[in-house]
C-alpha cells in the first residue's frame, strides 16, 4: 500500500491510497475489499484509488508578549518552589525509617517508576550510586518480564508514583513483597494502593501542578526529585562518604580530574626538568632556561637538594640592575628557598599555591628536599586541572 498526499489548498489535505492487490481468475485486478464500494473510489488501468479528506491543521496560537511570558515562567517556578517547601513540614519519622532501612540494607537499592516518575527514579538511582549508596534503576514493565530477578531479599525497592496507582508498579509489588525485599514508596497520595502496600511511604506530591491544565507532571516530579536528593544526601553523610570516594566514582569529569590528579601525574622529570648547579654561571643558567622551556631552572647542590630557582622574571630584574650576564654566577641572582610541593599532593593544591603566591612554576621535592620534578601553569592546563 502506498499513501499519496497532496495539498490542493491550505484548508484541507487529500490522501490517496493506492492499492494493487491479487487478481481474480479472469486476470482482472480488483481493489482491496476495505476500499470497495466506498465514496470517492475510482479505478483506472487495474489500479483503484480512494480519496479521504482530512481536517485542516489547527492554526498556531500567537506567541505571548514578553510580559506574559516572564509572568508565566515566574509562576511556574513559584509553584514548583512551593511544592518543595511543602515537603519540609511533612518530613516525619517515616523518613527516618526509610533512612534506617537503607543503612541496614545488605544488598542494593532498586529504584523504579513509569513515565515522568521513571525519569525521576533513574536520576535518584544515579545520585545514590555516586554518593555511596549502590543503586540501580529498573523499568517496571521490564521487571514484569524477567528483570525482577535482579531484586533479592536483601535489597530495598523504591517505587515512585504520584497517583500511587500505576498499574505497572502494582503488578510487581506482590512479587517484591514475596521475595522479601523492603518496599519504600514515593507517592502524592498516602491512601493509594502503593502507599498501603509499602513498608514506608514518603509523601512526594504537590498541591497543584505548574501546568496551566494541572495535568502534566511538573511540580510533583520536582518534589519527588528533591525528596530523593534529600534521602541520598542524608545517607551520604551517615556513611561518612568522603571527597576521595566521590572522586573515584567520577573519574571522567572535571571534578574527577581535580580530585584524582596528583602532582606526580603532571610534573616534568628527567631530561625535561631544567636544573643547574649552584656554581654555574648566569649565562649557563640562561641557556638551561631556554633548553627546558619552562621559564625557569632549578638551582641544586651536589645532592640535588634545591637551593633556589632562577626564572625569566629574575633575568629581567638582573638586566634592569645592570648585572654582567657573562661574569656573574647564577647563585648571585637566583631566588633562594623557592616554593615547593610534594609529588603526592593533588595537582589542584599546586594551583592553589601558584595563585596564592602569584608564581607560574613550582619545584617538586622529596622528603629530603631533593629535586624530583617541576611543573608550571601550562602543564596544569594540559592536564585540564585548570
Amino acid at each position: 500500500m502506498f499513501l499519496l498526499i497532496s495539498i490542493p489548498e491550505r484548508a484541507k489535505l487529500s490522501a490517496y491510497a493506492k492499492i494493487s492487490d491479487g487478481q481474480q481468475p479472469g486476470g482482472q485486478q480488483v481493489a482491496h475489499p476495505s476500499l470497495q464500494n466506498m465514496p470517492g473510489q475510482s479505478c483506472s488501468g487495474g489500479l483503484c484509488y480512494t480519496a479521504f479528506t482530512m481536517p485542516a491543521t489547527r492554526k498556531r496560537a500567537p506567541l505571548p508578549d514578553s510580559g506574559n511570558t516572564l509572568g508565566l515562567a515566574r509562576e511556574v517556578l513559584e509553584i514548583e518552589a512551593a511544592a518543595i517547601s511543602g515537603l519540609i513540614s511533612r518530613l516525619d519519622h517515616e523518613f527516618q525509617r526509610a533512612v534506617d532501612l537503607i543503612l541496614n540494607c545488605k544488598g542494593r537499592v532498586t529504584v523504579s517508576g513509569i513515565g515522568k516518575s521513571g525519569h525521576i527514579a533513574r536520576k535518584i538511582a544515579s545520585t545514590m550510586s555516586s554518593t555511596g549508596t549502590p543503586a540501580y534503576f529498573v523499568h517496571p514493565a521490564e521487571a514484569s518480564h524477567g528483570d525482577l530477578g535482579m531484586v533479592t531479599r536483601d535489597d530495598i525497592f523504591i517505587a515512585l508514583s504520584n497517583s500511587g496507582e500505576s498499574s505497572e508498579l502494582l503488578a510487581i509489588v506482590p512479587l517484591i513483597k514475596r521475595q522479601g525485599a523492603k518496599l519504600i514508596s514515593f507517592t502524592g497520595n498516602p491512601e493509594s494502593s502503593l502507599a498501603r502496600e509499602a513498608d514506608v511511604n514518603l509523601y512526594a506530591g504537590a498541591e497543584k501542578e505548574a501546568c496551566p491544565l494541572n495535568l502534566a507532571p511538573t511540580a510533583s516530579t520536582t518534589a519527588a526529585l528533591a525528596l530523593g536528593d534529600a534521602l541520598a544526601v542524608v545517607l551520604m553523610q551517615a556513611k561518612g562518604f568522603s571527597r576521595d570516594e566521590f572522586a573515584r566514582s567520577h573519574p571522567g569529569g572535571a571534578l574527577g580530574r581535580k580530585l584524582l590528579t596528583h602532582v606526580r601525574d603532571v610534573m616534568r622529570t628527567g631530561d625535561d626538568l631544567p636544573r643547574i648547579a649552584d656554581n654555574a654561571s648566569l649565562s649557563d643558567a640562561i641557556m638551561e632556561i631556554t633548553r627546558g622551556r619552562m621559564g625557569m631552572t632549578a638551582i641544586v647542590d651536589a645532592k640535588r637538594r634545591v637551593l633556589g630557582i632562577f626564572t625569566d622574571g629574575d633575568l629581567r630584574r638582573a638586566i634592569n640592575k645592570g648585572v654582567n650576564l657573562n661574569a656573574s654566577k647564577v647563585a648571585d641572582v637566583m631566588t633562594p628557598a623557592p616554593r615547593t610541593i610534594s609529588a603526592d599532593k593533588l595537582a589542584v593544591e599546586a594551583v592553589q599555591i601558584m595563585e596564592e603566591f602569584k608564581v607560574n612554576q613550582l619545584l617538586v621535592v622529596d622528603a629530603a628536599q631533593a629535586l624530583v620534578g617541576a611543573l608550571n601553569m601550562h602543564d596544569l592546563f594540559r592536564a585540564k586541572v585548570i
